[in-house]
C-alpha cells in the first residue's frame, strides 16, 4: 500500500484531533442508541403491528421473527427531476432482491427533490439551498419508525444526496447504502448549448432557438450530463465507500444499472450484522478527507464548500475552508469535463470513470485505505470496474490502466494541473472560496472599479443597456443564506463571458453561489459573513477598486482605511413572501455562515 501523502496525513492528523470531542460525542450517540433502542428490539407488540400492517404475509413473518434484516428504503423520487424519475421503480426491485436472500424491504418514507434546473432564476432557488435541511429532517422522520436493520437512499442531484445523508448520519449505528440512476446518455454538445445561451443574452438568438437547444441537451431519463454537484455528489459517495464501486456513472437503461442495485441490496443485508460497520463508522474523518481529494482531483462543484463541511460536521467532523486550500495544492487535477472541460460524464465514464480516477489517486498516495466500505476495509475494490456476468450479476474486472480519452481523464503523472483549482479567498472583504479549475492563467488577477448589484435582474438590466462595456467587478450581494436563502446565479453566467469574451476584464463576487457550473469568469463566491450580517461587501460602493486575485488567494477593497469604516452599511431586504418563502422564515433566521456549511443545524 502507497504511504499517504504527506501533507494529506498532516491535514487529516490536525482533523482528527480537532475534531476529537465532537467525533467522539456523536460515536457516544450512535452507542448508546445502539444499545437503547435496537432496531425492532424495543418496539411493542403494538409498534410492530403498525409497522408491517401493510406488507405482504411472508413479510410480515420475516419481520415479526427478527432473524433476518428488514431495508428501510428513502427514496427522492419525482416526475420532476430527470434523474429521479427512474427512482419510480427501485422499491419494489429491492423488495423482490431482498426476498430472494429471505430478507424484507419497506419504502420508509420519501423525500422532497428539487431540480435546480427548474427554478434557475426563480423564486424557487432561494429554497434550494434550505431543501437540502428539510430533506435531511424528512429522512430522519422517515427513519425513525426504528423498524430497520439497514438503509437504502435513492437519490441522485444537487441538495438531495447531502441531504439523505445528513439525516442518515443520525441513524449511523446501521449501515446504509446510497443508489443513484445514473446519467442520461449524452444530448448535444456543451459547447453547442454554451454558445446558443450566450447568443441569446446578446439578443442574437430567438426563445424557441434557446428551448430547443436546451431541450436537445436535456432530454431523458437520467441526471444532466454536465459536471455539475449532481454528478460531483456520485464520486463522492463513492470514495466515501457508501456507494458500490462504478455505480456512479451508468446509464439508467444499462442492465448493468438494475443489476448494481441487486448487488447493493445483497451487500447491504450481509452488512446489517453485529459488529459491522455502521454509516457512521464509514463517514470517518479518512473518508471525508478521501471525499475531498476527489472532489479537487475532478475540479467538482463549488456546492461542496458548503455541503462536505455541514455532512462532516454531522459526524462530528469540524472540516473548514483552510482544508480545502491545503489539500488543493497537493491534488492534481486529472478530470476535464463540462464546465471545466468540452465533454460530459458519459465520456469520463467511457476514458476509465472512477476506477481509473481512484486508481491513479491511490498509487500517488492520495488516497486513504484506512476506512470501511460496503464492500469492506480499504479502497482497493473501487479500482475495479463492474461488468455484467454471463448469468446477469455484477462482475469485478481487473483495474483499468490506461485512460482511453486523455482529453478527459489523464493519469497521476500527466495532470492538466498540478492543483484541484478550489482557493480560500481572504481580504477586507471577508473569507470565500473561488474555483479556477475552468479559469484561463490570463483571467485569474484583475483589479477594477466594481458596480454593485441586488440581484440578477439588476445586472441583466445593466447589460441591455450597455452600461457594463468596461472592466469591471460585478458585486451581487445580499445573496447569503439569511438574506434570500443563497440561490445560484447561474443567469450571470452567459452574460458575463460575453463581457470577457469582448475582450473587457471582469469578475464576479457575491455573498451568493455560482455551484457546480462555474466557468471561465473567475467568482469570488460565498463570501462571509454575508451583506446581511454587516459583512464587508455592505460597505461596498459603485466605483470603488477591488482586486481578485485567484492565484494568491486575496480579495481586496482598495478603500482608505478611514473612508471605510467611517461608511454606513447599506441595508437591503428581500421580499420574501410569495411562492412558499414565507415558511422558512425561521431557517433564514437561524442558518450559520457559508463557512459552517451554511446549516440550520446545531451539532455539538
Amino acid at each position: 500500500m502507497t504511504t499517504l501523502n504527506p501533507v494529506l496525513e498532516e491535514v487529516t492528523a490536525d482533523l482528527e484531533k480537532r475534531s476529537q470531542q465532537s467525533r467522539q460525542h456523536y460515536l457516544d450517540m450512535l452507542k448508546a442508541t445502539r444499545d437503547q433502542d435496537p432496531p425492532r428490539q424495543s418496539l411493542s407488540c403494538g409498534n410492530l403491528a403498525h409497522g408491517y400492517a401493510g406488507c405482504s404475509a411472508p413479510d410480515k413473518q420475516k419481520i415479526r421473527l427478527m432473524q433476518s434484516a428488514n431495508i428501510g428504503i428513502v427514496n427522492a423520487y419525482n416526475d420532476v427531476l430527470s434523474a429521479h424519475q427512474p427512482l419510480a421503480a427501485y422499491p419494489q426491485y429491492i423488495r423482490e432482491f431482498a426476498n430472494e436472500l429471505g430478507s424484507s424491504a419497506q419504502v420508509a418514507g420519501g423525500v422532497p427533490a428539487m431540480c435546480d434546473g427548474v427554478t434557475q432564476g426563480r423564486v424557487g432557488m432561494e429554497l434550494s439551498l434550505f431543501s437540502r435541511d428539510v430533506i435531511a429532517l424528512a429522512t430522519a422522520v422517515s427513519l425513525t419508525h426504528n423498524l430497520f436493520d439497514a438503509a437504502l437512499c435513492l437519490g441522485v442531484c444537487d441538495k438531495i444526496v447531502p441531504g439523505l445523508l445528513i439525516g442518515a448520519l443520525q441513524f449511523g449505528h446501521i449501515p446504509v447504502a446510497f443508489y443513484p440512476a445514473g446519467p442520461m446518455p449524452s444530448g448535444i454538445s456543451n459547447k453547442k448549448k454554451a454558445t446558443v445561451r450566450q447568443r441569446y443574452a446578446e439578443g442574437k438568438a430567438s426563445r424557441d432557438e434557446l428551448l430547443e437547444a436546451e431541450s436537445a441537451s436535456y432530454h431523458s431519463p437520467g441526471t444532466c450530463t454536465f459536471y455539475g454537484t449532481a454528478n460531483t455528489n456520485q464520486i463522492l459517495v463513492e470514495v466515501m465507500g457508501i456507494q458500490l464501486p462504478g455505480a456512479s456513472f451508468i446509464n439508467p437503461a444499462d442492465p448493468l444499472r438494475k443489476a448494481l442495485l441487486q448487488e447493493t441490496t445483497q451487500r447491504l443485508i450481509a452488512a446489517a450484522q453485529p459488529n459491522k460497520p455502521g454509516l457512521g463508522d464509514m463517514v470517518s474523518p479518512a473518508a471525508i478527507m478521501n471525499a475531498l481529494v476527489a472532489l479537487l482531483a475532478t475540479g467538482g462543484s463549488t456546492n461542496h464548500t458548503l455541503h462536505l463541511v455541514a455532512i462532516a460536521r454531522a459526524a462530528g467532523i469540524q472540516l473548514t475552508w483552510d482544508d480545502f486550500d491545503k489539500v488543493s495544492k497537493v491534488v492534481p487535477l486529472l478530470v476535464r469535463v463540462y464546465p471545466n472541460g468540452s465533454e460530459d460524464v458519459n465520456a469520463f465514464q467511457k476514458a476509465g470513470g472512477t476506477a481509473f480516477l481512484f486508481r491513479e489517486l491511490r498509487s500517488a498516495g492520495l488516497l486513504n485505505d484506512n476506512v470501511e466500505t460496503l464492500i469492506g476495509p480499504g479502497l482497493a475494490a473501487y479500482e475495479h470496474p463492474p461488468a455484467l456476468s454471463g448469468d446477469g450479476a455484477v462482475t469485478w474486472q481487473a483495474p483499468i490502466k490506461e485512460s482511453a480519452w486523455p482529453e478527459v481523464l489523464r493519469p497521476v503523472t500527466e495532470p492538466f494541473d498540478t492543483e484541484g483549482g478550489l482557493r480560500t479567498i481572504r481580504g477586507n472583504l471577508g473569507t470565500g472560496i473561488v474555483k479556477i479549475s475552468a479559469v484561463k492563467e490570463e483571467h485569474r488577477h484583475i483589479k477594477a472599479p466594481c458596480r454593485i448589484f441586488h440581484d440578477q435582474e439588476a445586472f441583466k438590466s445593466a447589460f441591455d443597456k450597455g452600461e457594463l462595456d468596461k472592466d469591471l467587478i460585478a458585486v451581487v450581494s445580499f445573496q447569503g443564506p439569511k438574506a434570500c436563502g443563497m440561490p445560484e446565479l447561474h443567469q450571470l453566467t452567459p452574460y458575463l463571458g460575453v463581457l470577457q469574451d469582448r475582450g473587457f476584464r471582469v469578475a464576479l463576487v457575491t455573498d451568493g453561489r455560482m455551484s457546480g457550473a462555474s466557468g471561465k469568469v473567475p467568482a469570488a463566491i460565498h463570501m462571509s459573513p454575508e451583506a446581511l450580517d454587516a459583512g464587508p461587501l455592505a460597505r461596498l460602493r459603485d466605483g470603488d477598486v477591488v482586486e481578485l486575485n485567484a492565484n494568491t488567494g486575496e480579495l481586496t477593497a482598495h478603500v482608505d482605511e478611514a473612508r471605510w469604516q467611517a461608511r454606513n452599511i447599506t441595508q437591503h431586504e428581500h421580499a420574501n413572501d410569495t411562492l412558499g418563502r414565507n415558511l422558512f422564515t425561521s431557517f433564514r433566521a437561524t442558518v450559520e455562515a457559508s463557512e459552517r456549511g451554511a446549516s440550520t443545524f446545531r451539532f455539538k
